[in-house]
């Protein structure tokens, strides 16, 4: 239920701004907030989404469950992300149609990256202090995207809810339990 929630969240919230360029009010009064900060904390701020430290974070996923003899989790925790971001740049975005700096914005790809393998790292190892350290990239990267101009928040957060209801989608295909150990 939690994941259809997500999903059916990050449709409408996009609806509004479908094929559109001008921000939310909200949209504006954010970036109006992260304005101050200098371009140097803004780029340490967005380094969360980048590709060198997403992927590492999603092949300790997968060691993390290959590790544990969870084979079928291994899969799940490399497939979900590709499956989000994938139907993020071919349905999603060209579906919304909402452009920024001549990019297409909603959802954020960004976003859905880093919140997928997120998602994936706290549903493999189960424990709340890596909830709270994704959260708080969450939160960083959020600023810096919005800051960079490279996102409106509206755009962070329906991919935030699109990874979430991705991955928990996922996660939740029924799969068979690991064998017990032998040795």
């Amino acid at each position: 239920m939690p994941a259809a929630i997500c999903g059916l969240l990050a449709v409408l919230l996009g609806l509004p701004f479908a094929g559109g360029t001008a921000p939310g009010a909200v949209d504006a009064t954010v970036a109006g907030w992260i304005a101050h900060l200098s371009p140097g904390v803004l780029r340490a701020l967005v380094l969360p989404t980048e590709p060198y430290v997403v992927i590492p974070l999603g092949v300790l996923a997968v060691v993390l469950c290959l590790r544990a003899g969870r084979r079928a989790d291994a899969v799940f925790a490399l497939g979900a992300p590709l499956l989000a971001i994938l139907l993020t740049s071919w349905l999603l975005k060209p579906l919304y149609d909402r452009w920024k700096n001549d990019t297409l914005v909603y959802p954020s790809g960004h976003t859905v990256s880093l919140v997928a393998v997120l998602t994936v790292l706290v549903l493999v190892t189960r424990r709340a202090v890596v909830a709270v350290l994704a959260a708080l990239a969450l939160l960083a990267a959020t600023a810096g995207l919005i800051g960079m101009g490279y996102h409106y928040l509206t755009d962070v957060v329906g991919g935030t809810l699109f990874a979430v209801a991705v991955v928990l989608l996922t996660w939740s295909v029924p799969r068979p339990a690991p064998a017990p150990s032998t040795g």
